[in-house]
């Protein structure tokens, strides 16, 4: 058996799943997989019932949509030979954004000619058996979609009951980013698992962290593999904490303003190799941006309120020679000792000293107030969008923060009140227009939750506020790190300048401003995250490098059929 074969190759560890009564909704969840599966001696049910799955564990912007429909591809191919048994496909996301995605990418591959994906909501199920009882046909493959999280074992408005879509379990269901949960307790985990029991579970995710999707990755391109290929930008984690933020902690003005200043001042210092690297090409890399995520929004003493307010001070100005001298100074001598980039072993974070002690508070205004001098905030808002509001100077045209929050409503009414407040009736909100270049914005600010769905090339510093100093966080972190380290040199380039000059694949032309460029894309290939606790980061994001060598992983090593790559 496929459990056989994992024993064979090192698995000892007893992965099987304890049957729970202790509470009303784990004797309902336990009663719904004993109707499935048997439950052995111990009460316990055997990992044999759940072996047929393989994890696909890959970094946030390294294709993992792409190997999804390529997979369908190669299951419909592998159906045709007879190596596989037929079974239908089902491919589940947790967002509409990612089924979006896929919708285009199958869009794209449909223009190809040869195979064609028919993509069916899941709730036609029953009508397109009824009028296609063959689904796979030798030229086309219909395959069924839905929101993983509108799955369960009732029926509500969007929710629906699995039970009438099991198919004997014979399903090959692929999951994108649908992991959300405990293993033991998630109830929608053990439905994938059920759907698939007499097919196969594909589960595709940028963060594994339960033994389970671990034991069974097939796939490691996971952010610290991903980066060191050379996919992603060099992380670092700075001692500088964010510790003013914490109420227990009585720190003055003066050392808040300090703290915030530190990412201030690093974004400032990207910002002059940004105007730079641009002389020499105008097209290369990103504008830099500094990503703000803080624990809570609308409380009396919120973190982001807290942040927004010291912001506020050094926009007006309100900063002494000597805060400047000693913000800048003390992390100039911890970027002085060649700390080091994580997951690249020997690899020191290197900076160009000379133009780290020229910075001024005029750069500082320029680079990340877009002004030339220091002014009071106005707050510009639009009618139709409850969820942003953006900051500009006084004394400039062009905003340069921008608040992503569930609802910004309570801000109004509280942190925003005696700001002048403007509104504004573009088309598009500040955030969809991110990721284009002629966005002004230098700081995203938002909760946890922001993020989802977004991906730029932007990100050259995170700052975490009263993030990181539990194990919750874990997940949230490694995330948007994940979403904080694409790279893109050269249109449509995504790998940093050294490893595309190497490959050989840029044009005569492109490869001779790669050369030009070279000594000064560091900064921009680099992401700084500061937090409210160094070690607890450091560890949050060490995680994954040392995942790759944890105890009992053993690597396949599996050779090419020729003969299938020939017929």
């Amino acid at each position: 058996s496929y459990m056989d074969w994992y024993s064979e190759y090192g698995l000892e560890e007893d992965l099987s799943i304890p049957l729970d009564h202790s509470s009303f909704a784990k004797r309902t969840l336990s009663a719904l997989l004993e109707s499935y599966y048997p439950a052995n001696e111990e009460d316990r049910l055997d990992y044999t019932h759940f072996i047929n799955r393989m994890s696909f564990w890959m970094a946030t912007g390294s294709g993992k949509t792409l190997v999804i429909v390529k997979l369908i591809e190669f299951l419909h191919t592998l159906i045709h030979r007879g190596e596989i048994p037929s079974r239908e496909i089902l491919v589940l996301a947790h967002r509409d954004d990612l089924l979006e995605q896929l919708r285009q990418h199958i869009n794209e591959y449909n223009l190809n000619g040869g195979l064609y994906i028919r993509l069916v909501e899941l709730r036609d199920y029953a009508d397109v058996r009824v009028n296609a009882p063959t689904l796979l046909p030798a030229e086309e493959v219909t395959v069924f979609y839905y929101r993983s999280d509108n799955l369960s074992d009732e029926k509500k408005e969007k929710i629906i009951d699995f039970r009438s879509y099991d198919n004997d379990g014979q399903w090959y269901v692929l999951l994108d980013e649908a992991h959300k949960g405990d293993k033991e307790d998630s109830k929608r985990q053990h439905i994938y698992s059920i759907l698939s029991r007499n097919g196969f579970l594909f589960n595709f995710s940028a963060t594994f962290t339960d033994p389970r999707d671990i034991v069974t990755t097939v796939a490691n391109y996971n952010l610290s593999e991903f980066i060191r290929k050379g996919h992603g930008k060099h992380i670092t984690v700075l001692k500088q904490e964010i510790r003013a933020f914490r109420p227990r902690d009585d720190y003055s003005t003066s050392e808040k303003q300090k703290i915030v200043l530190k990412a201030l001042i690093m974004l400032t210092y990207v910002r002059q190799f940004e105007k730079r690297v641009r002389r020499v090409s105008p097209d290369l890399y990103h504008r830099p941006l500094m990503m703000t995520l803080v624990n809570s929004v609308n409380t009396e003493e919120a973190d982001l309120k807290l942040f927004f307010r010291e912001l506020v001070r050094i926009g007006n100005g309100q900063i002494d020679a000597e805060t400047w001298d000693a913000a800048r100074n003390e992390l100039l001598l911890e970027l002085r000792e060649n700390p080091q980039y994580i997951f690249e072993d020997n690899s020191p974070v290197a900076i160009q000293e000379s133009t780290f002690r020229r910075l001024s508070q005029s750069d500082l205004l320029v680079a990340v107030f877009n002004s030339p001098q220091p002014g009071e905030i106005e707050v510009l808002t639009r009618p139709s969008d409850r969820q942003e509001v953006a900051f500009k100077l006084k004394t400039c045209d062009d905003p340069f923060a921008l608040i992503r929050i569930g609802d910004i409503s309570d801000w109004f009414k509280g942190e925003l009140a005696g700001y002048e407040i403007n509104q504004h009736f573009k088309d598009e909100s500040y955030f969809v227009t991110l990721n284009k270049e002629d966005s002004d914005i230098n700081i995203l600010m938002g909760s946890r939750s922001f993020y989802e769905g977004w991906d730029s090339n932007r990100p050259n510093v995170i700052t975490y506020v009263n993030i990181g100093t539990d194990v919750e966080a874990k997940k949230f972190i490694l995330q948007s790190v994940g979403r904080g380290v694409r790279i893109e040199p050269f249109k449509n380039q995504r790998k940093r300048l050294r490893e595309l000059i190497a490959s050989g694949t840029l044009s005569p032309e492109d490869q001779s401003i790669a050369s030009q460029v070279l000594s000064l894309v560091l900064p921009l290939e680099s992401l700084y995250i500061f937090g409210t606790n160094r070690e607890a980061l450091n560890q949050v994001v060490s995680e994954l490098d040392q995942e790759s060598k944890q105890t009992g992983e053993h690597e396949i090593s599996l050779a090419i059929n020729q003969e299938a790559v020939e017929g």
